[in-house]
Formats: C-alpha cells, sequence, structure tokens
C-alpha cells in the first residue's frame, strides 16, 4: 500500500514539532512550562504544525489531548538514554501496530550510520518500514553519523550519505541534520532521490541564525524542519513559529 504522506505535508512542504528529547537528554531541556506535554501540544495546534513528534508513552497518556488538537501525531518507535557512553545504539519500544492504535499518522526511527551496531538498527527499519507501508503508514528516519568509525569523516560525505541511506532502505523522509553548508545540503536532498528531506532543528540558537539557516534549508531542497528546542524553550514560541512558516511556504 503507497504511503500516505498527504496528511502529514501541505503543498508538499512541512514543519514538524518535535518533543521525543524527553529519554535522549533526560529533563535538562526542560523548564516549568516546557516540561508539560499539554503545552506543547497547545504551540502545535496553535502554531499550525503538520505533525507533533512523540515517543510512545506520552502519545498514550495524552490521547484525548492530542486527538483534540487535532494535530497529526507521528510517534518515535525508538530511543536510549544519553547515560550509556560508547557506540550509540537505538532500539524498537513501540511496535507498528501500537502506533496505529494511537492514530500515528506516521512513524520515526533513528539509525546511527557508522556506530557498530547499525546493522541491528538497520534490520530493526526493515521490519518496521514493511508493517507500516502495508497498512499505507509512512516512515520517518532519523540518521545521523555517529562513533568511532565516522570521527574525522567529512561532514558534507556524511551528510550526503545520511541522505542516501533513506533513499536505499525505503524511508519516504530522511531527518538529518545540517552542518550550514547550503551547498553541501543541496548535495544531500540529490542524493536522496525521491526520498524527502527535512532538517533537525538541533541545539538552541540565536533567531537571527535559525531564521537564516531555514532559508538556506528551503534553498536547497528541503521540504521543511522538524524543530524542538528552538521552538517551545523560545519564550515567544507561537511568533517564532510564523516566521518560520512564513519562509517555508512563502
Amino acid at each position: 500500500m503507497k504511503p500516505l504522506l498527504s496528511k502529514i505535508l501541505t503543498k508538499g512542504k512541512a514543519i514538524y514539532l518535535a518533543y521525543d528529547q524527553g529519554i535522549e537528554h533526560g529533563p535538562v531541556d526542560f523548564n516549568d512550562k516546557n516540561v508539560d506535554p499539554n503545552y506543547i501540544i497547545d504551540i502545535a495546534k496553535r502554531g499550525k504544525y503538520n505533525a507533533v513528534i512523540f515517543q510512545k508513552g506520552i502519545a498514550e497518556k495524552y490521547q484525548k489531548e492530542i486527538k483534540k488538537s487535532k494535530v497529526p501525531l507521528i510517534v518515535k518507535l525508538n530511543g536510549k538514554t544519553s547515560l550509556r557512553k560508547g557506540d550509540p545504539i537505538s532500539t524498537q519500544l513501540c511496535t507498528v501496530a501500537e502506533a496505529i492504535k494511537l492514530k500515528a499518522a506516521a512513524v520515526g526511527y533513528t539509525i546511527y550510520i557508522g556506530s557498530e551496531h547499525e546493522a541491528k538498527m538497520l534490520k530493526e527499519f526493515e521490519n518496521i518500514e514493511r508493517n507500516a507501508h502495508a497498512k499505507g503508514l509512512p516512515v520517518i528516519a532519523w540518521i545521523y553519523p555517529r562513533g568511532k568509525s565516522v570521527e574525522g569523516k567529512s561532514k558534507a560525505k556524511l551528510m550526503a550519505y545520511a541522505a542516501r541511506v533513506g533513499l536505499e532502505i525505503g524511508a519516504d523522509i530522511v531527518k538529518l541534520n545540517y552542518n550550514g553548508k547550503p551547498k553541501d545540503l543541496a548535495w544531500a536532498v540529490k542524493s536522496a532521490g525521491k526520498t524527502k528531506i527535512v532538517v533537525a532543528g538541533g541545539v538552541k540558537k540565536d533567531e537571527k541564525t535559525l531564521l537564516k539557516q531555514t532559508k538556506e534549508i528551503m534553498k536547497s531542497g528541503a521540504i521543511g524542519l522538524a524543530i524542538g528546542r528552538n521552538v517551545w524553550q523560545n519564550p515567544k514560541p507561537l511568533e517564532i513559529t510564523k516566521k518560520i512558516r512564513k519562509i517555508i511556504w512563502g
């Protein structure tokens, strides 16, 4: 069955509100406001986001609030903490069947290419992609080059490699990190072929830098952003959302 991307795109472009960082970073990213998932759901609704990205637990426990908001849900199917050191591995915590029960419009999965554990993550992704596509559910691959084997290698080449892996394994969308060089991102987008590219918002940055990079990202051919901390850590999240949306859709 062909994956239904129209539920999470507007005119072929997108802005996703990412809030799957709690398992990865712990509560260090949060304050008294944004520690509450209801605050994130409200931003996603009022900011007209194409989807909100949650791990299984929040998607389950805030199912009524998500449904009421009418914001499409992307369920992240794997995760890890930041406590364990060494080459990273992020294994499956939620099934496609569970995501469907939670009314997910798409599912996401992280693969750390270059890690000594990449084979296990690629194998898990293969099963997820098969099961999701059988139900018409789009699959987004978070693809990040990590581990000892990628140390010292060209960031430009690794970004393009991440994009190409997404195409080769059947991802509908690849979420990757931008190295800050538009020409490199344009090559990564081209390397992804018919697989679409969204760029991670990444670490907190000043507004001028964020908007400048958003312009570069869109000119490079990516379809949009999957952004978290740069929005919900901002004291005026709806204002920054409006500025980003204007760049994405003009």
